[in-house]
């Protein structure tokens, strides 16, 4: 039993933009990577074989090969270094922990396709895709309306100003 003001703390740090990811999917994670002074982002897709715990402190287990030697690494689903996780292919598996891909190779690690997920899957990022460009559109044209300009053409007046202001000098 957890307590309420625990409760309230863990429902604070909980992301809402998880996915339906499973074990048995391929998926990406897109993590951002702290390299000197800049923030990139890393991806690395693989194998969900494992999810653990639940809540603020649940984490699964991604697992691919790099130059045929397994890698598996474990990401925490409500991380802030997570940016995001990406459903590549739905995966139909019967167990709840895929431990037994670490002793195969070749074709044996082979996961079915879950077709009907998979479509479903397909629909609601093209659905997503649409209403992002939508919205992109409409911002695009409430900017052109109000007669501003886009960045880059602020850039190119301000650099062109500079210019001129050196010419005259």
């Amino acid at each position: 039993m957890i307590a309420p003001h625990i409760k309230l703390v863990d429902q604070a740090n909980l992301k809402t933009d998880v996915p339906d990811f499973r074990i048995g999917d391929r998926v990406e994670v897109h993590q951002k990577i702290l390299d000197g002074q800049k923030e990139r982002i890393q991806i690395f897709e693989g194998d969900v074989i494992a999810r653990h715990n639940g809540g603020p402190r649940e984490t699964f287990t991604v697992r691919r090969l790099v130059q045929g030697e397994g890698v598996e690494r474990i990401f925490p689903v409500h991380s802030p270094r997570i940016a995001k996780i990406v459903i590549k292919k739905a995966g139909a598996v019967r167990r709840a922990k895929l431990y037994y891909l670490r002793d195969r190779v070749g074709k044996a690690t082979k996961i079915k396709d879950d077709l009907q997920r998979q479509s479903k899957i397909d629909a609601d990022l093209k659905v997503a895709a649409e209403t992002a460009a939508r919205a992109a559109q409409e911002a695009a044209a409430k900017v052109t309306s109000e007669g501003g300009v886009s960045k880059s053409a602020q850039k190119k007046k301000a650099k062109k100003e500079a210019a001129e202001a050196a010419k005259k000098k």
